[in-house]
C-alpha cells in the first residue's frame, strides 16, 4: 500500500488485480520488483499475506526510486486563476496542458480554455468522471457539447494525472493510464488557447457554464502548459496570471479516515453513548457501493423487545422495526444510491419523531412519530453481524454491506476508527482501515461492441441483449461472416445479418442471401436500384446521381468486396440521341465513381477494361458505329444502349454516376445501376492439409491479452493432436484433440494453467468436418465442439487477466515437433482475422493446401433425391434427378392447371435400363441412353413404378396423371367422384382395367396433399399424406411395354381410352400439381424449367405455388432468429423474413378465382357413374414401413445416395 500523507492508503494493483509480492526462500537471495507502473509516494506499507514455514520472521526492505519535483497549488472552492497566454508569431497544429489532481469533492470545474473564433473548452469533473465539453458562439447559452467522458472515482483523494492533447484534427484525453481520442470540429484544427482559467470559469462572455456555482476544491499539481510551467509563473506573480480568491502552494486536506467493508464475514460494532439516555440520539454516515442490497446498521431495543434494520434494498435507503418477527414500522427514502458515489444518511430520533434523510438537500427524507428507546448498553453494529452463532444483539437477514464508510458519527460526534483498527473502541472483523478499497470494474469498460456494462462489489455483466454480439463481454459475434456460411448451415435465401469480421471492429450489416444451386450471392442495395430516366433539360449540362448503400458502412463494404471470390454490378445506359464516352481522344461525356473511399472517377463502362475507354461492344468490336466504342456514341435518332456488368473489385462498388450529354433538344436517356453482388468467401474455405505428426504451420505471435477467440473447423482420423499452440515466458494458449471424443482448451495469464473440456461421446476422428469454437476473456473462457453443450471455466477474482505470448504461433503441431495434428484445418480464425494456412502451406513441406471431401459432412442439406457434388471450394446440390429445385432441392416446382391445360412428356426417344436391371431382384427404371437404338425402345419392359406428386384441388372426379404405351396399356391416377383417390392399372390390352381406391376421403378440400405409389410386379403400395400405407395387389404380374408419353392435366387425344375414362380425361385437372416424378422423370419440372422439344403444352403454363409438400426441416426453415448472448445458445443461423417478395401473393389471387369459376361450372356438369370392375383388394392395411426403399427399389442413385446421407449430421456453432 502507499500514500502520500500516512492515511487514506491505496492498495498498489499489477493490472488489474492486487499486487502480491513472493519474497525469498532463504537468507541469502535478494528478490528485486520493478513496478509496470511507477507510484508517488511519501509512505508504504507492507502486509505480510504469509510466512515462511521453516524460516523466523524477519524483513529487509529497499526501496529504489528518482527525484520528483512537485508543484502544488491549493484551491477551497471559491478560488481561481486566469492565465493570459501571449500570442504565438506561428500557429501551431499541437497543444497540451498536463496537471495532476487530488480532491474529495466529485464535481468541479478544473480547466477553461478560451481562443479565437468564440470556441472553448472546459474539463470538468462530475459525479467523479472527467467531462471534456466543446462549446461555440460567445453568447450561447447551450451547456456545450460532451466530447468525452472519462475515469471514474477520481474523487477518492488519491493524486490522478491528467492530460489534454489538440492534435490538428483529434483531441486526446488522458487520465492515468487510459486515453481517448475525439475528432473535433474543423474550426479547432488551427485553435489556439488565448486564455486559460483553472479551478473556476473566468470568462468575458456570456457562454453558459458547464458547471454553474461549483468551483473546483482540492489541489493541483505540476500544472503545465506545452511545458511551461504555471504554476511557476503563479509564484513569480507574472503579469500573465490574474489570482482570484485564496489560493494557497500547499495541499492542505482534511484527513477522512474511511473503513473498506470486502466480504460476507465483515462487521464493525460501536458501543453507545452514555448519555443516549435523555431520549435524542442521531446517528450519520456516508458511504459508496455499488450493490443494490446490504445491511448499513443494525441494532436491538430491548426495552421494546424490537430490532431496527438500516439497510440498502433495490438501490433504496430503508428502516425497518420488526417485532415478534414482524415488521412494526418501515421508512424508505433515495433511489439509485449503488451508483458508486458517497452518499450521506443521517438517522435522528426524538420523542415526538423519528426521521431519516439521504445526501441532506439533495437526497429525500422520511418521518414518523416513533422514537428509538437507545442506551449506554446499545450495541451498534455496522455492515452486517459476527460469524459466531447466536451472535449476542445483532441479527442480519438480510445481505452483508460490501463498500466503504466515511464520517461515521454518534450525536456529531465523529468516530475514531483508528483507535478501531488499534482496538482500543469496539470491535471489528474483515476490514479494511484507512482506506476505500472501491473499483470501478466498468471504467473503463470489458463490455464490447456497445454491450452496456453493470457491476456490483465484486464482478460486472455485460449486457449484450441489443449489440449482436454475446459472451461474457459481448466478444463474440451472433452472426456468420457470409452467405457462403449460411448456406452451409442449411439456410435458404433471405435476409441475415452478417459479421464480416467477426469479433473484430466491423458492425454487423443486414444483406440479402441469394443461394443458388451452386453458389451464395451476398446481395447489397442502394437507394435508386431501378431504371432512372433522364429527360433533356436547357437548364443544366449534366446530370448526378448518388448511391447511397443501405445498412453499409465503408469499412464493411470493403471487407465484403475483399472477402469475396468474385463482385459484379450492373451498369446500364440506354440512350436516344445522347452520347455516352465520346472518342478514346475526346473528353468523356459521362463517367462513374467507384472503389475504396471516395472512389476514383472511371471512364469506361460495363463489360469493359478499366482504363479502356470502351463499352463492351468496343471490346467485342460489335458497337452500331465502327467509328465508336460505344452503341450510344453513335449519336441515332433511335433507342440504343450499352449494358453490362462491372466485375473489376477494385472498382467496386459504383457510388455515383455523371452523365454530360443529356442537354440537347431531343435527348433521352435512362440508366442503371444495380446492387453490388458478391460471391465465394475466400476465408471459409481456406484448409490446409497435414499429413505428418512432425508437420506444423507457423504465423506471427497472437495477440489476445484481454479477449481471445479462436474458430476453426477439422476432420481427421487420428484420434489426437495438437490443433494451436502459442507460448509465453510463462503464460501459453493451446487447443488440441485429446482423445478420440474429447477436445481441451489450455491457458494460462499467470493464475495458473486453466483447461476447459469438452466430451463428445462420440468419435470425432471419422473423416467429417467438426467446428471448434473458444473464447477466453477477463470473466471466463468457454469451449464448444459441433453442437454439444459449451463448457465454461469462471476466471479467478482479482487475479491475472492479460494474456502475454511472445512466441510464434504454432498451428498443426507445436515447436517440439510432439503431439502434431493430422488432418485437415480449414476458417481458422483469430479474434476475428482469418489466417492464410494455404499461401503458408505452399511453402512449407509436409503440409498441403486446400482440403477436399465436403459432401461427407454436407451431403444431407441435399434433400428430395438431390445429388451432392464435390467442388473445390466447397459443394453443391445437383437437382437434376430431383423433382425440386433450389439450392438444395427444397423448393417445389409446382403450377396452377385450368381445364383446358395439358404437359405432355412425349417418350420419343430410345431408352436404356438402368445399371440396377441386372439385378433380379431390381425393376428396371429408364434414363436417357446416349445413342438412339430403336430395338432397345421397343423392348423396354417396366415392371414397376416409382410415382410422387402433390395436388390440391375442389374438383371431383379428376385426372391427376396418365401415363400410356404404344401398345394400349396405360395408368391413370384419379380423383372419383367420391372425393377418394383411384389408381387404374391396364397393363394387358386383352384384359380388363384393374382398379384400386384408397380408402382415405375428402381429397377434393382445397388442400394441399401429397401421393406416393410404388409397384413392384404385382404389389402395389399407396401413401397419402402421412396416413397409413396400403397395400394392393394386380391380379397378374404384368409388365408395362413400351411407354408412349406421360400426361398431366386434359388428355387431347383419348381415343385409346374407355367410355368411362375418355370422359373425364376430357374434363381436364383443374387446381395446382407440384413435385410430380415419375421414375427418373420430373415432367412438370422440365416444363416449367427446361421446356424442350419432347414437352407439349397445351394452353399457358404458369409457376405457382401449392404450398411446400417437402417435410419441414430445421435447417430451412425461414423464421425470424433471435439474439443471444450465451455462448451454449442454440444456432443463429436462422434467417430473418424475406425482404425480397415474389409475387406469388398476386398469383395465388387468380389461381383461386380460376379455381372459384371452374368449380361452380363442375358443378352443373352430370356425374357419371360406370361400372367397373373391382380389383382382388388386400384386407389388411399395413402401416407405413421405413424401408420402403428396400421393398420397391426404383429411385435413382440419388434417391439411394440421398437416404443413405439422411442420418449424417453436422452440427456448427
Amino acid at each position: 500500500m502507499f500514500s502520500d500523507t500516512g492515511h487514506n492508503w491505496r492498495q498498489h494493483r499489477q493490472e488489474d488485480s492486487l499486487g502480491a509480492f513472493p519474497g525469498n526462500s532463504n537468507a541469502d537471495t535478494v528478490v528485486q520488483y520493478k513496478l509496470d507502473q511507477p507510484v508517488v509516494a511519501r509512505y508504504l506499507r507492507l502486509v505480510p499475506l504469509d510466512w515462511n514455514p521453516t524460516g523466523r520472521i524477519g524483513l529487509r526492505l529497499e526501496a529504489y526510486g528518482c527525484r520528483y519535483t512537485s508543484d502544488v497549488v491549493n484551491f477551497d472552492g471559491s478560488s481561481s486563476l486566469v492565465f493570459r497566454l501571449s500570442a504565438r508569431p506561428s500557429r501551431s497544429a499541437t497543444e497540451s496542458i498536463s496537471l495532476k489532481f487530488k480532491t474529495m469533492r466529485n464535481s468541479g470545474t478544473l480547466l477553461h480554455a478560451e481562443g479565437q473564433r468564440d470556441h472553448s473548452l472546459t474539463l470538468v469533473l462530475e459525479k467523479g468522471r472527467l467531462l471534456l465539453y466543446h462549446q461555440q458562439d460567445v453568447s450561447s447559452s447551450s451547456g456545450g457539447q460532451l466530447l468525452i467522458s472519462l475515469g471514474s472515482l477520481l474523487d477518492d483523494q488519491h493524486w490522478h494525472r491528467v492530460k489534454l492533447e489538440r492534435l490538428s484534427t483529434h483531441v486526446n484525453l488522458t487520465v492515468d493510464r487510459n486515453t481517448k481520442q475525439v475528432h473535433v470540429p474543423a474550426e479547432l484544427s488551427h485553435w489556439e488557447i488565448r486564455q486559460l482559467s483553472v479551478g473556476a470559469v473566468q470568462s468575458h462572455g456570456l457562454q453558459k457554464p458547464i458547471l454553474p456555482n461549483r468551483n473546483f476544491h482540492g489541489c493541483l499539481e505540476n500544472l503545465l502548459y506545452n511545458e511551461l510551467n504555471l504554476i511557476e509563473l503563479t509564484k513569480q506573480s507574472n503579469q500573465q496570471v490574474t489570482t482570484l480568491g485564496n489560493v494557497t502552494f500547499s495541499c492542505a486536506e482534511p484527513v477522512s479516515v474511511a473503513v473498506t467493508f470486502t466480504d460476507s464475514q465483515s462487521f464493525l460494532r460501536l458501543p453507545g453513548l452514555t448519555w443516549w439516555s435523555s431520549g435524542v440520539v442521531a446517528v450519520a454516515l456516508q458511504f459508496r457501493t455499488w450493490n443494490k442490497a446490504g445491511l448499513l446498521l443494525t441494532f436491538d431495543l430491548p426495552q421494546l423487545e424490537s430490532t431496527v434494520w438500516l439497510y440498502l434494498s433495490e438501490s433504496r435507503l430503508r428502516l425497518q422495526i420488526s417485532k415478534a418477527g414482524r415488521a412494526a414500522l418501515e421508512l424508505s427514502a433515495g433511489s439509485g444510491l449503488n451508483d458508486g458515489q458517497w452518499h450521506s444518511v443521517e438517522m435522528i430520533s426524538r420523542e415526538d419523531c423519528l426521521s431519516i434523510t439521504v445526501d441532506k438537500d439533495e437526497g429525500a427524507t422520511a418521518h414518523t412519530i416513533v422514537p428509538l428507546p437507545l442506551t449506554a448498553a446499545t450495541q451498534l453494529f455496522f455492515g452486517g453481524c459476527p460469524a459466531q452463532p447466536n451472535s449476542r444483539g445483532c441479527t442480519n437477514p438480510f445481505t452483508t454491506f460490501q463498500g466503504c464508510m466515511r464520517l461515521l458519527t454518534l450525536d456529531d460526534q465523529t468516530v475514531d476508527l483508528i483507535k478501531v483498527q488499534q482496538r482500543l473502541l469496539g470491535n471489528y472483523s474483515h476490514l479494511q482501515i484507512d482506506m476505500c478499497g472501491i473499483i470501478d470494474r466498468c471504467s473503463p469498460s470489458h463490455c464490447e461492441h456497445g454491450g452496456r456494462c453493470s457491476q456490483s462489489w465484486s464482478s460486472f455483466h455485460c449486457n449484450c441483449s441489443t449489440s449482436g454480439y454475446r459472451g461474457a463481454t459481448c466478444h463474440s459475434s451472433t452472426y456468420d461472416k457470409s452467405c457462403e456460411a449460411y448456406k452451409h448451415r442449411g439456410n435458404t435465401s433471405g435476409q441475415y445479418h452478417i459479421d464480416v469480421d467477426g469479433s473484430g471492429p466491423i458492425k454487423p450489416q443486414l444483406v440479402y442471401c441469394n443461394m443458388t444451386e451452386d453458389r451464395a450471392w451476398m446481395v447489397i442495395q442502394h437507394n435508386n436500384t431501378e431504371l432512372s430516366p433522364v429527360h433533356s433539360s436547357l437548364e443544366r449540362n449534366q446530370h448526378s446521381a448518388h448511391f447511397d448503400y443501405y445498412d453499409s458502412e465503408e469499412e464493411q463494404l470493403l471487407a465484403i468486396i475483399g472477402q469475396s471470390e468474385h463482385c459484379e454490378q450492373e451498369l446500364s445506359y440506354h440512350c436516344r440521341k445522347s452520347r455516352l464516352l465520346n472518342t478514346p481522344e475526346g473528353a468523356p461525356f459521362s463517367w462513374w465513381v467507384g472503389g475504396p473511399g471516395a472512389g476514383q472517377i472511371q471512364t469506361y463502362w460495363a463489360g469493359a477494361q478499366p482504363g479502356s475507354r470502351q463499352c463492351a461492344c468496343g471490346l467485342q468490336d460489335a458497337c452500331l458505329d465502327s467509328h465508336h466504342y460505344c452503341n450510344c456514341d453513335a449519336d441515332y435518332d433511335q433507342w440504343a444502349n450499352d449494358s453490362g456488368l462491372l466485375t473489376h473489385k477494385e472498382s467496386l462498388p459504383v457510388r455515383s454516376l455523371v452523365l454530360g450529354d443529356v442537354q440537347r433538344p431531343g435527348s433521352e436517356a435512362a440508366y442503371r445501376v444495380g446492387p453490388l453482388q458478391c460471391h465465394g468467401d475466400r476465408n471459409f474455405w481456406n484448409a490446409a492439409f497435414f499429413d505428418k505428426e512432425t508437420s506444423y504451420l507457423h504465423f506471427p505471435t497472437f495477440h489476445g491479452e484481454l479477449n481471445a477467440d479462436i474458430s476453426f473447423l477439422f476432420k481427421t482420423t487420428s484420434s489426437s493432436g495438437v490443433f494451436l499452440e502459442n507460448l509465453g515466458i510463462k503464460d501459453f494458449i493451446r487447443i488440441e484433440l485429446s482423445s478420440s471424443s474429447e477436445v481441451v482448451f489450455s491457458f494460462d495469464v499467470g493464475n495458473g494453467p486453466l483447461e476447459v473440456r469438452v466430451e463428445t461421446g462420440v468419435p470425432l476422428q471419422d473423416g467429417r468436418w467438426h467446428s471448434v469454437r473458444a473464447e477466453r476473456n477477463v470473466k471466463e473462457a468457454w469451449l464448444r465442439v459441433d453442437g454439444f453443450p459449451a463448457a465454461t471455466q469462471e476466471a479467478p477474482a482479482d487475479g491475472h487477466i492479460h494474456l502475454q505470448l511472445n512466441s510464434q504461433l504454432f498451428i498443426g503441431g507445436t515447436a517440439s515437433r510432439q503431439k502434431g495434428f493430422r488432418g485437415c484445418i480449414r476458417s481458422l480464425q483469430l479474434n476475428g482475422v482469418t489466417l492464410d494456412l494455404e499461401e503458408r502451406a505452399r511453402i512449407t513441406p509436409g503440409v498441403r493446401p486446400g482440403c477436399p471431401g465436403h459432401c461427407s459432412s454436407y451431403g444431407s442439406l441435399c434433400q428430395n433425391q438431390g445429388r451432392c457434388v464435390e467442388k473445390t471450394d466447397g459443394f453443391s446440390c445437383d437437382c437434376r434427378p430431383s423433382a425440386f429445385t433450389g439450392a438444395f432441392c427444397h423448393k417445389e416446382v409446382s403450377a396452377s392447371f385450368t381445364s383446358t391445360m395439358s404437359i405432355t412428356y412425349v417418350l420419343k426417344e430410345p431408352y436404356e435400363l438402368s445399371s440396377s436391371s441386372s439385378s433380379s431382384s431390381k425393376a428396371p427404371s429408364l434414363s436417357p441412353a446416349p445413342s438412339p437404338s430403336p430395338s432397345i425402345f421397343s423392348d423396354v419392359k417396366l415392371r414397376g413404378e416409382n410415382i410422387s406428386l402433390s395436388f390440391r384441388t375442389l374438383q371431383s372426379p379428376s385426372l391427376l396423371l396418365y401415363v400410356h404405351s404404344s401398345h394400349k396399356e396405360y395408368l391413370a391416377l384419379l380423383i372419383n367422384e367420391h372425393d377418394e383417390l383411384e389408381l387404374r392399372y391396364k397393363l394387358h390390352g386383352s384384359r380388363d382395367v384393374e382398379v384400386m381406391s384408397s380408402r382415405v376421403v375428402n381429397l377434393a378440400d382445397g388442400r394441399l396433399h401429397t401421393v406416393t405409389i410404388r409397384r413392384l410386379a404385382d404389389a402395389v403400395s399407396v401413401q397419402i399424406d402421412q396416413n397409413a400405407r396400403e397395400d394392393f395387389n394386380l391380379s397378374s404380374d404384368a409388365e408395362f411395354n413400351s411407354i408412349k408419353s406421360l400426361i398431366l392435366g386434359r388428355v387431347q387425344e383419348s381415343d385409346e381410352l374407355d367410355a368411362e375414362l375418355g370422359e373425364l380425361a376430357a374434363l381436364g385437372f383443374t387446381g395446382c400439381l407440384s413435385a410430380v416424378r415419375f421414375n427418373s422423370f420430373s415432367p412438370l419440372k422440365d416444363a416449367l424449367l427446361h421446356p424442350d422439344g419432347d414437352i407439349v403444352l397445351t394452353g399457358p403454363l404458369v409457376q405457382s405455388s401449392c404450398g411446400s409438400s417437402s417435410p419441414a426441416k430445421s435447417y430451412t426453415a425461414e423464421t425470424t432468429h433471435s439474439l443471444s448472448d450465451q455462448p451454449g445458445s442454440v444456432d443463429p443461423g436462422q434467417p430473418l423474413v424475406n425482404a425480397i417478395r415474389s409475387d406469388s401473393a398476386l398469383i395465388g389471387g387468380v389461381i383461386a378465382v380460376v379455381i372459384f369459376v371452374s368449380v361452380s361450372a363442375l358443378g352443373i356438369v352430370i356425374r357419371f357413374i360406370c361400372s367397373r370392375k373391382e380389383t382382388y383388394r388386400n384386407q389388411e392395411v399395413k402401416a407405413s414401413q421405413p424401408d420402403d426403399g428396400q421393398e420397391f427399389p426404383f429411385s435413382s442413385r440419388a434417391d439411394s445416395q440421398g437416404a443413405a446421407s439422411e442420418n449424417q449430421k453436422e452440427y456448427f456453432i
